[in-house]
C-alpha cells in the first residue's frame, strides 16, 4: 500500500490546474420555470420580512448565485444558512468550532454575509447548533431592521427561503416545521436538482411568533464560465453530472483530491499509488467491479468495454458518500487567500 509520505513525494506530478478544451460555458442550465421563479420572487418581495439563502456546506463561496444580493437580499434582513454540515465537519469538537470559524471568516470577506448559521436538516430538532437556531435568527434580524416598527411586535413574519437547486431549501422547510409545529412535510424534497417548480403558497413553520416560508425553485446562474465552479457545482449535485460529462467530473475529482493532498482514493479502490490519470482510476475500478458493456464493432461482432461512465459516477457517489472524508471544495480558496492563511495560524494558536 502507498504510504501518505511515499504519495507526497510524487505531487509534483500531478496537474497544477484543471484545464478543459472548451469552457467559453461550462454549465449552462437555466430551465424556463427559473426564469419565472426569479420574476415570481421578486414580485413577492414586498411582502417579505426576511430572506434566508440556503447554500451547501460543501462549497460555502462557490456557486452562490450574484442575483440574489442584485436583485433580492439588498434591501431585506438575510440569513446565509450553509446546510449539510456533516458533510464538512465532525459532529462535535474544537476541530469543527475552529473549521466553523475559518469558513464564516472566509463567507464574511468574500460576499458580505454577516449572519451565518451551519444545518443538518436529517437531524432536525436535535441539529442544536442548527436548526433550533435559525427562528430566534430571523425574528432577531426582523426586529432590529431598519425598517421594523415596534407597533408590529405581535405581527406574523414572512420569510422567503432561496438558493440554488438541491442544496436542501425544501428539507429545511421541512425540519423547521417539525420542530415547531410537530408537523410533517409540507414540501417536496428530491435529490436531482429542480423538485421545486414555483413559489408556493405561504407555508406556516411557526406558531409563536408566528412565521410563514415562501419556498422557491433553486435559481442557477444562467452561465458559469468559471470551470472549477462549474465542477463543484456537479459534484455536490447542484448540476447533475451527466450535463456536464460525468467523466470529466471524476476527473475534475481525482485532480481536486491530489491538488489538496489527499489520497484516501488509493486505499478505498485498491490502487497501487496515487495517479493523475482517470482513465488509470476507471479502468481499475470497472475491472474490479466487472463493470462492462457489449458493444458492436465497426467491423461486426460486439466485444466487452469497461463501463467508464457507470464507474465514473460510482467515483462521484463515494465523494457524495464521504468515502474520502469530509471535505470542504472550497479548501483551495484558503490556501491562495494571504490574508485567511494568517486568520487560520489565528484560530490554531487560541
Amino acid at each position: 500500500m502507498t504510504t501518505g509520505r511515499s504519495v507526497s513525494l510524487v505531487t509534483n506530478k500531478f496537474r497544477k490546474k484543471f484545464i478543459i478544451s472548451d469552457n467559453k460555458s461550462v454549465a449552462n442550465w437555466f430551465p424556463g420555470h427559473m426564469a419565472k421563479g426569479v420574476k415570481q420572487m421578486q414580485n413577492k418581495l414586498r411582502g417579505v420580512d426576511c430572506i434566508i439563502e440556503v447554500h451547501d456546506a460543501r462549497i460555502p463561496v462557490s456557486g452562490r448565485n450574484p442575483k440574489f444580493q442584485h436583485l433580492l437580499t439588498a434591501m431585506k434582513p438575510k440569513l446565509l444558512v450553509l446546510n449539510k454540515v456533516d458533510t464538512v465537519f465532525e459532529s462535535r469538537g474544537a476541530s469543527r468550532e475552529a473549521g466553523i470559524a475559518r469558513v464564516i471568516d472566509l463567507v464574511t470577506r468574500k460576499t458580505g454575509d454577516k449572519h451565518v448559521l451551519f444545518t443538518d436538516c436529517k437531524k432536525g430538532a436535535t441539529d442544536k447548533h442548527g436548526v433550533t437556531k435559525i427562528v430566534p435568527t430571523v425574528v432577531d434580524l426582523i426586529r432590529s431592521s431598519e425598517r421594523f416598527s415596534r407597533q408590529e411586535m405581535i405581527a406574523e413574519y414572512s420569510v422567503m427561503v432561496i438558493g440554488i437547486p438541491n442544496v436542501g431549501k425544501s428539507s429545511l422547510i421541512n425540519a423547521l416545521r417539525n420542530l415547531h409545529l410537530k408537523k410533517g412535510k409540507a414540501t417536496r424534497v428530491g435529490a436531482i436538482p429542480g423538485v421545486t417548480r414555483s413559489v408556493l403558497e405561504r407555508i406556516k413553520i411557526c406558531e409563536e411568533p408566528s412565521i410563514y416560508l415562501l419556498d422557491t425553485p433553486g435559481i442557477m446562474q444562467p452561465n458559469i464560465k468559471n470551470v472549477d465552479v462549474a465542477m463543484k457545482l456537479a459534484l455536490c449535485a447542484v448540476v447533475e453530472e451527466h450535463r456536464i460529462g460525468t467523466i470529466l467530473v471524476a476527473d475534475y475529482l481525482l485532480f481536486y483530491l491530489n491538488k489538496m493532498e489527499n489520497f484516501s482514493y488509493v486505499s478505498l479502490l485498491g490502487l497501487k499509488e496515487a495517479t493523475d490519470d482517470i482513465n488509470e482510476v476507471l479502468l481499475h475500478m470497472a475491472i474490479t467491479e466487472k463493470k462492462y458493456n457489449l458493444i458492436r464493432t465497426p467491423e461486426g461482432p460486439r466485444v466487452w468495454h469497461p463501463d467508464f461512465e457507470d464507474v465514473a459516477y460510482r467515483f462521484i457517489r463515494n465523494f457524495r458518500d464521504g468515502k474520502f472524508g469530509r471535505i470542504n471544495l472550497d479548501e483551495d480558496l484558503f490556501n491562495t487567500d494571504a490574508n485567511c492563511k494568517q486568520n487560520i495560524r489565528i484560530i490554531k494558536n487560541v
